[in-house]
């Protein structure tokens, strides 16, 4: 459709092909990606790029020599992907291994968060990626990625979210990833995320989380419906 390919003319433009901040610990890697603003050439976001792969992967091109450009942007974005898996498994939103904890506590640091460690949900969005792309659960990648998810899956069968509110994102994000990559859908790991995402369901038919369980995990998985994190249940379940 022509819509289809105005979008990928249009990342094919957007990509980034310039080295920023993630080439300090990845000197040779080629540079790709794509940021979440309109322009920030200097931080390519992992999570944006992992959606945008996939799109890219399942849109066709028309015109022989546009069809060549979309292949080689997906092929450089998923080997950028690759070199920016951190050592335990995960993938962080900008930069790998950035998980240094002593940053943190300097005095300067009181404005908030320094760090950029690996998460779970940005995780599971890279894997759904590699599983999109073909990629099982015996490849390299996906296997260490796969088992930092399940290192990270809490004992009530969710997962937390850094970037979505909350554990109804990361579970939201991981289940769509398992299945991806081919993995056992009726394992009991992931039956007893199904079934904490049918506990927490609101009487109205919705999903809903409140901030506030980031510092209060009794509080996972409880607030008013939104429409967004019922999206994110559903797409789960």
């Amino acid at each position: 459709h022509e819509a289809v390919q105005r979008a990928t003319r249009f990342f094919i433009r957007e990509e980034i092909r310039v080295k920023g901040d993630w080439a300090v610990r990845n000197p040779e890697l080629t540079p790709s990606g794509w940021a979440f603003e309109f322009e920030n050439d200097s931080y390519p976001d992992i999570d944006d790029t992992s959606i945008v792969v996939m799109d890219m992967a399942a849109a066709r091109m028309t015109d022989p020599a546009e069809e060549q450009a979309r292949c080689a942007v997906v092929e450089r974005a998923t080997q950028w992907m690759t070199g920016m898996r951190s050592k335990n498994g995960g993938w962080g939103a900008f930069d790998k291994d950035n998980d240094a904890a002593y940053l943190a506590k300097l005095p300067f640091s009181d404005f908030g968060e320094v760090l950029d460690p690996p998460s779970v949900d940005v995780t599971a969005h890279v894997l759904e990626m590699f599983g999109r792309l073909g990629y099982g659960r015996d490849h390299s990648v996906v296997a260490k990625g796969l088992d930092y998810v399940w290192r990270s899956q809490e004992a009530d069968g969710s997962w937390f979210g850094r970037w979505g509110v909350n554990y109804v994102y990361g579970t939201g994000a991981v289940l769509p990833a398992l299945a991806a990559v081919g993995e056992d859908m009726s394992g009991a790991r992931v039956r007893r995320a199904v079934g904490w995402l049918a506990a927490h369901q609101n009487d109205d038919g919705g999903w809903g989380e409140t901030c506030a369980s980031y510092v209060d995990p009794s509080l996972r998985g409880t607030g008013e419906s939104t429409a967004s994190q019922t999206a994110w249940a559903l797409i789960a379940l």
